[in-house]
């Protein structure tokens, strides 16, 4: 089974390549089978980690930046695949 792990958060105005080059520095304890880090408007990060792992495995995730970096708490939100080839 594929599970994607989603982390999302939200940048102070004017900080989001700050929290962008963060997101993009910070190292998992192990290597997911994929992952890509996306960017949208009102400064927000998107990172997207896919492993082949049961749905409710122990799976490393991005932690909390520094207050200063965020506007309020990270969203995190786990999917399983369901059209895998």
């Amino acid at each position: 089974m594929t599970v994607a792990l989603m982390w999302e958060a939200r940048a102070v105005p004017g900080r989001g390549e700050d929290l962008l080059a963060w997101a993009r520095a910070r190292e998992l304890p192990r290597a997911p089978l994929r992952r890509e880090t996306l960017r949208a408007p009102q400064d927000r990060v998107l990172v997207i980690t896919w492993w082949d792992a049961p749905y409710d495995a122990e799976l490393p995730e991005l932690p909390e930046p520094d207050e200063e970096l965020v506007t309020r708490a990270v969203h995190r939100w786990r999917f399983e695949s369901v059209d895998e080839d």
